[in-house]
């Protein structure tokens, strides 16, 4: 049995959001009633904290509503994955009107999705940073400039994101290569990946942006 993930729950909503945004993931796991022995299969149990008290277990993550189910899919994989914790994310963007974002932790893709709108990007970052301890793992946002509106993107990240971001404009020149018509629902995500992996120019924090612009 491969099953390392337990979800504990016996509220029928919340199972159906963790069940479903574990099997996007591929993470395999079982299901309990809290209360039940948990097999020592289990490197995590997932419950509510309304159950937490039923479930005996010496690592217990806690459904915080479907908004976080984010983090808390980046905390199940750094368990699984042996972690504490990590030394490197880096998140990568390829901004228009559909934004991919991409997270790697370490090297390896912990996240990927699309954003339609900009405050939809912001939010969705700023969620996983909440979970980040800055004084051991360092965070890089690397976005795209293939298309002017990532000035804009890049404005909100700067003024939004805590200070010990790092914010880095990469040249995203051929980063959708090899991606067919068939593959556009990935396409910007792919894209993200690509400019995650690329280096580029890091940039000061706060407003300097806006000071480049004017002189361009």
């Amino acid at each position: 049995m491969k099953e390392k993930v337990a979800v504990a729950t016996v509220q029928g909503k919340v199972y159906y959001f963790i069940a479903n945004a574990l099997r996007e993931k591929g993470i395999s796991f079982f299901s309990l009633i809290p209360g039940e022995p948990i097999p020592s299969r289990a490197k995590l149990v997932i419950t509510t904290n309304g159950e937490k008290g039923l479930v005996d277990y010496p690592k217990i993550l806690i459904y915080q509503g479907e908004e976080e189910l984010d983090s808390l899919l980046m905390e199940i994989k750094k368990i699984l994955s042996g972690k504490e914790t990590y030394e490197k994310i880096i998140i990568g963007i390829d901004p228009g009107e559909v934004i991919g974002l991409a997270i790697l932790a370490d090297g390896k893709i912990m996240l990927e999705c699309n954003c339609y709108s900009g405050r939809e990007l912001v939010n969705s970052i700023l969620k996983i940073l909440k979970t980040i301890n800055f004084s051991v793992t360092s965070v890089i946002v690397k976005i795209g400039t293939g298309v002017p509106v990532y000035r804009e993107l890049l404005w909100d990240l700067d003024d939004t994101l805590p200070d010990e971001v790092m914010l880095e404009v990469v040249n995203e020149t051929g980063t959708n290569r090899h991606l067919t018509m068939h593959s556009r629902k990935i396409r910007h995500i792919s894209s993200a990946i690509r400019i995650a992996g690329r280096t580029g120019r890091i940039l000061m924090r706060k407003k300097v942006v806006a000071a480049n612009s004017t002189r361009e």
